[in-house]
C-alpha cells in the first residue's frame, strides 16, 4: 500500500493551496453575504486552469482524468472557499455528462466550459421527484422535429446564470426512469422561464432557482446521448462526484479544526489556554482522528476509479462518512468557540452553514446508505468479495 502522492499531485495542492488562500479567501465572507454566482471569482479560478481541468484537452480542458488528483485539487479549494469548490465540481459533473455528446455539441459546449466562458447547469430535481427520480413529471414530446418540454425543476445550481442546461425530461411513457432522455436548453430558448433566485442556509456563492417549462422548443439536435438513456448515462457518469462531494467536506472539516487548533490555543479562560484542558484536547482528538479516516476512505474510492476496479460502494460509503464527519467538526468547532463560533466574525458558523447540504446533495446519506446496504445483501456481487479482490 503506497499512501505517497505524486510529485504532480503535490503540485496541484500546493498550488491551489496557496491560490485559494491568497485570492479566494480574503471574499468568502463577502461573497456569503451578497449571495449568487460571483464572475470575478470565476475568472480567477478560469486563470488558474480549474473549470476545465477534468475537460478533455482537444477541447481545452487539462485533461486531468485522475479522480485522486480532481479530489486533492477539491479538497484544497473547500479548505478556503467552499463555494467555489462546489461550483468546480459542478461544472466538471456537466463536463463529464457532456462527453456522450455528439461533435457539433461538444464543439458548441464544451470548449467555453472548459476555458471558464460560459457555466452550464443541470435539472434533474423537481418539487415532487428528489430522491425518487421515477416520480419525474417533466415531459418532452416530439413536434415537428422539435422536443417541446413541460414541467418544472427546482434546486437548478446556476439556474439564470448558465448558458445551457442539462434538462432530464421523459420523451416516452415508460415508467420509472426508462424512457427519461438529456436534452440541452440554451438560455434563450423560447419557453424556459426562470424562477426567483433562492435564499440559502449556506453554498452561497452559487446561484440556485427554480426553472420552468411552458411548451419549450428545442431543436431534436439537442437530444443528448440516447433518447431514454439519460438517466442512466448520467448516473453513470456522475458517480465520481460523490467523491468529490467527499472532498468537499474534507475541505471545510479540515477549515475547521484549523480553526478550532488556532482558537484553542489562544482562547484564555482560567488563566489558561483551553487547549490545556482535557476536554477540548478530547473534541480536537477526535476531530484529527475522524478526518483523516475520512480523507483514507475518499482518497480510496479515487484510487479505485483511477484503477479501473469497481468503486461504486466506496463512492457512497466516501460520500456518506465524510460528509457526517464534516457535519459533526464543523459542530464541534463551534462548540469550541462558544458563544463566538454562533457570530458571523468567526469563520466556524459558515462552515457548519456550507457542509450541511454536502450531507443532502448527489445523492442523500441517506440513500447512500440504502445503496451501500443494498450491495451487502446482493449475492451475485458481494461486498466481502469485492473488497477481498481489492488490492492497494
Amino acid at each position: 500500500m503506497d499512501f505517497k502522492l505524486t510529485e504532480e499531485q503535490e503540485l496541484f495542492k500546493k498550488n491551489v493551496g496557496d491560490f485559494a488562500r491568497q485570492e479566494l479567501a480574503p471574499l468568502v465572507r463577502e461573497i456569503d453575504e451578497k449571495g449568487g454566482f460571483n464572475w470575478e471569482v470565476w475568472r480567477k479560478l478560469a486563470l488558474m486552469g480549474l473549470p476545465g481541468l477534468a475537460g478533455p484537452e482537444e477541447y481545452g480542458g487539462v485533461g486531468v482524468d485522475s479522480l485522486l488528483t480532481q479530489a486533492i485539487v477539491v479538497e484544497e479549494l473547500a479548505r478556503y472557499d467552499f463555494s467555489s469548490a462546489a461550483n468546480i465540481v459542478s461544472n466538471w459533473s456537466i463536463i463529464h455528462v457532456l462527453t456522450v455528446g455528439n461533435e457539433e455539441q461538444k464543439s458548441r459546449y464544451l470548449a467555453p466550459l472548459c476555458s471558464g466562458e460560459s457555466v452550464g447547469a443541470f435539472a434533474q430535481t423537481e418539487p415532487n421527484a428528489g430522491s425518487d427520480v421515477a416520480s419525474m413529471r417533466t415531459t418532452a414530446r416530439l413536434e415537428d422535429g422539435y422536443y417541446v418540454i413541460n414541467g418544472e425543476k427546482c434546486f437548478v445550481t446556476q439556474g439564470g446564470e448558465a448558458e445551457f442546461t442539462i434538462v432530464m425530461a421523459r420523451t416516452s411513457n415508460e415508467m420509472g426512469t426508462n424512457g427519461i432522455s438529456a436534452l440541452l436548453v440554451d438560455k434563450d430558448a423560447p419557453g424556459l422561464i426562470l424562477g426567483q433566485k433562492e435564499e440559502k442556509l449556506g453554498f452561497r456563492g452559487s446561484t440556485t432557482r427554480v426553472l420552468a417549462f411552458d411548451d419549450c422548443r428545442i431543436p431534436v439536435t439537442n437530444l443528448l446521448g440516447e433518447k431514454g438513456k439519460g438517466f442512466k448515462t448520467a448516473m453513470k457518469m456522475l458517480t465520481g462526484g460523490r467523491v468529490l462531494t467527499a472532498a468537499q467536506a474534507l475541505g471545510q472539516a479540515q477549515a475547521a479544526l484549523d480553526a478550532s487548533v488556532k482558537y484553542a490555543k489562544e482562547r484564555i479562560q482560567f488563566g489558561k489556554p483551553i487547549g490545556s484542558f482535557q476536554l477540548i484536547q478530547g473534541i480536537l482528538a477526535d476531530m484529527a482522528i475522524q478526518l483523516e479516516a475520512a480523507r483514507l476512505l475518499t482518497h480510496q474510492a479515487a484510487w479505485l476509479k483511477d484503477n479501473g476496479q469497481p468503486f461504486n460502494i466506496y463512492a457512497s460509503m466516501a460520500k456518506t462518512y465524510a460528509t457526517d464527519v464534516a457535519m459533526k467538526a464543523a459542530v464541534d468547532a463551534v462548540q469550541i468557540f462558544g458563544g463566538y463560533g454562533f457570530m458571523r466574525d468567526y469563520p466556524v458558523e459558515s462552515i457548519m452553514r456550507n457542509v450541511k447540504i454536502t450531507q443532502i446533495y448527489e445523492g442523500t446519506n441517506q440513500i447512500q446508505r440504502l445503496i451501500i446496504a443494498r450491495e451487502l445483501l446482493d449475492e451475485k456481487t458481494s461486498f466481502r468479495e469485492m473488497y477481498g479482490n481489492n488490492k492497494m
